[in-house]
């Protein structure tokens, strides 16, 4: 899996912004994402946040993605 990402000068560095070009294939154990962010450019997708802050792209249409973001969401209002 690749993810795009558009740089800017070190001073905008916190301004990155991150974009889906492909998608992984794998299905993610959830225990190991933090969060997620929905994508509509270039490509429908979700962007799965690690534990380790690797990002990692994948269909929005999957079974398991739609799963794992309620998962996310109700840790979010667990808290």
């Amino acid at each position: 899996f690749t993810y795009f990402s558009l740089l800017g000068s070190a001073s905008s560095q916190s301004m990155r912004k991150f974009s889906c070009v492909t998608l992984s294939t794998k299905q993610l154990n959830v225990r190991n994402l933090v969060s997620y962010e929905k994508h509509q450019i270039p490509i429908n997708a979700i962007m799965f946040i690690t534990t380790k802050g690797i990002r990692i792209c994948v269909s929005a249409d999957q079974k398991w993605v739609q799963a794992a973001m309620k998962h996310i969401d109700g840790r979010r209002t667990a808290k």
